[in-house]
């Protein structure tokens, strides 16, 4: 039975004379829905989630029409893991679609290369992926105008005025500030302008932006939504089917499509998201609670802390807060001593993983933090071993 099912009273023993009276199923948890999203109906002998398709073309006989017709455009694997992202990002909105991607970032060019023209203008965070930087130069070298605000402080409201695409990306990467979703949504749509947001670092378990008012929710599956570290993925939900057309096109037109294994691994790890999502935005508050205690810790981040600056907005609009959290040390050496004395974290970019990782996102260049700044993934090791181990890294760093 699934969410649009009725319960009648036939179907609780009613007699034939009984009046029948439909009555809404309960609508599924997290838990439910991340288990069986985009499972199926059950065939005899067949199992739950079928195995990936590895076909380049399939069977055509006569006109070139039906699903699959070759392996650029469509692919049986692709369909039930779209269909499960589908069913956690935006449940119950029947016209929303969603096409997966190899790559986050084959998403995120998807949607702004195929929406945006020589002439336009797009808004982009200052402050977000630290990849962006590069999209802007590309953009601008097509004759797009860029212009850039930070997330804090919904400060991309102050140029929007005229543009055709907003790029919301909440919480922002690596600093994980919060702006009001709800109120860019709608002053965008006032004037006519798209919005797109970055859904990476919360998921559709921790919020669901097109139930917020955005027009597209892009992510790395590649992170938490995956989880496991092992794949590269990347998906766009749209709100309806005329503003994915576009999107969908470009996919064809650059064959920026995933493989069918990495789809069935992702399709198959949504199925503990809810277990892993909970376990580790549990531990990632327990690690911010006991940085707040070190006197060499500045900076800290983590939209689930009451005193965070991010935290009104993100309680209003998050249900969960994520697994990541940001602080900095007093130096480059200090940090970089206190990553090499981890013993339970792995020194190792990207997030999201059931083993946790940290990283001075300085080395990358590209971000604008300091030197001493570390971006924390909390994983789903025991929080008492992880906290053990950051206190006894902290003690060890600071000879």
């Amino acid at each position: 039975m699934t969410s649009g099912d009725f319960v009648t009273a036939d179907d609780k023993g009613a007699g034939p004379a009984e009046e029948r009276v439909a009555t809404p199923a309960p609508v599924p948890g997290d838990g439910t829905r991340a288990v069986r999203a985009g499972l199926p109906e059950p065939v005899k002998y067949e199992p739950t989630l079928p195995g990936p398709v590895f076909a380049a073309h399939f069977h055509l006989p006569g006109e070139p029409t039906g699903p699959y017709t070759y392996g650029r455009d469509e692919n049986p694997t692709w369909t039930l893991l779209e269909r499960a992202i589908g069913e956690l990002e935006a449940p119950g909105q029947e016209s929303a679609e969603t096409l997966s991607f190899p790559s986050g970032m084959a998403a995120v060019s998807a949607v702004l290369f195929s929406h945006l023209r020589s002439g336009d203008i797009v808004v982009l965070p200052d402050d977000g992926y630290q990849v962006l930087p590069l999209v802007r130069e590309q953009l601008t070298a097509f004759g797009v105008e860029v212009r850039t605000a930070p997330t804090a402080g919904d400060a991309q409201l102050e140029v929007l005025d005229g543009a055709k695409l907003l790029w919301i990306e909440t919480p922002s990467n690596p600093g994980l500030d919060v702006c009001d979703l709800r109120r860019l949504v709608d002053a965008a749509h006032a004037q006519g302008t798209l919005v797109a947001v970055d859904n990476t670092l919360a998921t559709p378990l921790g919020q669901r932006p097109l139930e917020l008012g955005a027009d597209f929710s892009v992510a790395s599956g590649t992170k938490m939504l995956t989880g496991h570290g092992d794949i590269l993925l990347g998906y766009v939900t749209g709100r309806d089917a005329e503003l994915m057309a576009p999107v969908r096109r470009w996919r064809k037109i650059v064959g920026a499509i995933p493989g069918p294994m990495e789809a069935w691994l992702a399709h198959r790890s949504l199925a503990t998201l809810q277990l892993r999502a909970d376990r580790q935005t549990a531990t990632a508050r327990t690690i911010a609670e006991v940085l707040q205690d070190r006197p060499e810790v500045t900076g800290l981040r983590y939209p689930g802390l009451p005193d965070d600056p991010s935290y009104k907005i993100a309680s209003q609009q998050m249900r969960r807060f994520g697994c990541v959290v940001s602080f900095t040390l007093p130096s480059r050496e200090r940090a970089e001593r206190f990553l090499d004395a981890l013993r339970l974290v792995d020194d190792a970019t990207s997030f999201g993983g059931v083993r946790s990782t940290a990283e001075r996102r300085g080395r990358w260049g590209g971000d604008a933090v300091p030197e001493g700044f570390i971006r924390f993934s909390a994983g789903a090791e025991d929080p008492e071993d992880l906290v053990a181990d950051i206190l006894r890294a902290l003690d060890a760093s600071a000879a």
